[in-house]
């Protein structure tokens, strides 16, 4: 099994171009877990008291455009 300790010393080698490739694979993996973990809270019913009381807020007008 790989250690973070190995794997950090392994990107730490990594030259320039490598390490930009990593990144963006990585970049890439961060996304697609974050997302992965919002859809899930979704159908678990986790947002939706956030939900709830932005609509409310919208509703009342506390609610500024960007």
């Amino acid at each position: 099994m790989t250690t973070v300790k190995e794997i950090a010393s392994a990107v730490a080698h990594l030259p320039l171009q490598e390490l930009a490739r990593f990144r963006a694979w990585f970049d890439e993996f961060v996304a697609q877990a974050w997302d992965k973990q919002i859809e899930e809270d979704v159908q678990a019913g986790k947002l939706d008291e956030l939900a709830d009381q932005a609509l409310k807020d919208h509703q009342a007008g506390r609610c500024t455009q960007l």
